[in-house]
């Protein structure tokens, strides 16, 4: 088991989600890799770091240090559907309310099973939970999936 209690864990990647890109928080001014969008959030010994590249379609990874020491990972990647990339403005901004809901009667790394806005939908489905997990999400505009991701994640466990 880790050094910290997992409930901890929770609740800063609960504040980090919040203040970062699904919050509308700041960018990095220079990316530790060339070619990629990078957002940062710290809180005591915690450390969240958020980077991805591209923009319609995008691969990136979510890290949380403790004391320093990596702990945790998300890997997630995909995007908007062929030909779709002129409802990206719209459906960024709904994918951001959504990552910002969170259910109260499970836990989700991402938003809700289910979200619902005027014509667009979000779905999310997951499996596991905080130690490993994976999920699937995506958004549909006027019943058509515009939008997708693929999500793994869990612990780091060291030697």
């Amino acid at each position: 088991m880790p050094s910290f209690p997992l409930k901890t864990l929770d609740q800063f990647l609960q504040k980090a989600t919040a203040a970062t890109y699904a919050g509308g928080g700041g960018y990095e001014k220079k990316s530790q890799r060339p070619g990629y969008y990078e957002l940062t959030f710290k809180d005591g010994d915690w450390f969240y770091r958020d980077s991805y590249t591209g923009h319609y379609r995008s691969w990136g990874t979510e890290l949380v240090r403790f004391k320093g020491k990596p702990v945790w990972n998300a890997l997630y990647g995909g995007g908007m559907a062929d030909g779709l990339d002129h409802l990206s403005k719209d459906c960024f901004q709904f994918l951001k309310t959504c990552l910002t809901t969170k259910p109260k009667t499970w836990h989700s790394f991402r938003g809700p099973k289910s979200l619902t806005r005027g014509d667009w939908q979000y779905r999310y489905q997951q499996q596991g939970d905080i130690k490993m997990f994976s999920g699937y999400e995506e958004i549909r505009f006027k019943g058509k999936v515009v939008f997708s991701h693929r999500i793994i994640g869990g612990l780091i466990k060291d030697r």
